[in-house]
């Protein structure tokens, strides 16, 4: 049987050309950062718990996105487009499919830039993929998310501005019952997550704390409303 390997033209070499020192510098980001303990982290454990698992599996994917115009609308087009390509990608189920992560790569976008066309966009779209049981994390130099476990600490900062796509895991409770999010988001947020996990808790507190965030979610919505009324 004949294998026949990838065929390549000149405009696809060009490209990669151009794309390779952003995935080999974002690449060795995970390598040195994500997937290593650091002193600032405020607890023991790499910066990101699953990442070694990940890069074992070699279950980390990149992607360079050059869009046509640097709109918001459009941005969000794309990065909605690589929800089902995610979801269409094996393993798409079971204990291996959370180590799976899309990593979306924005060079282009200038730092200035990062809080509409990165942060934004995520907070946009973020309920887009809650909905299918994932999550969409923004990085950039000068994200100012803190630490779970040192508010000094700056771990979703990285080289190049990007958007990371994974499944939704049972230690992501914190990013789900902000309290900078309107109660009707955080309602929903939180009985997509109770419903994902329903009777698989690992950690009973973890679903005692949805359970109490859902409540108080729900009481901030009906004094709202009680108000306006």
């Amino acid at each position: 049987m004949v294998v026949f390997m990838q065929l390549y033209t000149s405009n696809e070499i060009q490209n990669i050309q151009n794309d390779l020192p952003y995935l080999i510098q974002t690449s060795e980001w995970i390598r040195s950062f994500l997937a290593k303990s650091h002193p600032d982290l405020g607890r023991s454990g790499k910066v990101c718990p699953h990442i070694p698992y990940s890069l074992k599996a070699d279950a980390i994917q990149l992607a360079v996105i050059r869009p046509q115009s640097y709109i918001q609308q459009d941005i969000e087009v794309i990065v909605k487009g690589y929800r089902d390509a995610f979801l269409q990608t094996e393993p798409s189920f079971g204990d291996a499919s959370i180590y799976k992560v899309i990593l979306l790569l924005f060079p282009d976008i200038n730092i200035e830039d990062t809080p509409t066309l990165i942060d934004d966009v995520q907070k946009k779209l973020k309920p887009f993929f809650v909905e299918a049981g994932l999550m969409l994390g923004e990085f950039h130099m000068r994200n100012q998310s803190p630490g779970l476990h040192n508010p000094n600490f700056r771990p979703l900062r990285s080289p190049i501005p990007m958007l990371a796509i994974r499944f939704m895991v049972e230690a992501d409770l914190p990013f789900l019952k902000l309290s900078s999010d309107e109660p009707q988001i955080r309602i929903k947020y939180l009985e997509i997550y109770l419903q994902r996990f329903a009777n698989n808790f690992k950690d009973e507190k973890n679903y005692h704390q949805a359970m109490q965030a859902l409540t108080t979610a729900k009481q901030e919505l009906e004094a709202f409303n009680t108000f306006i009324h």
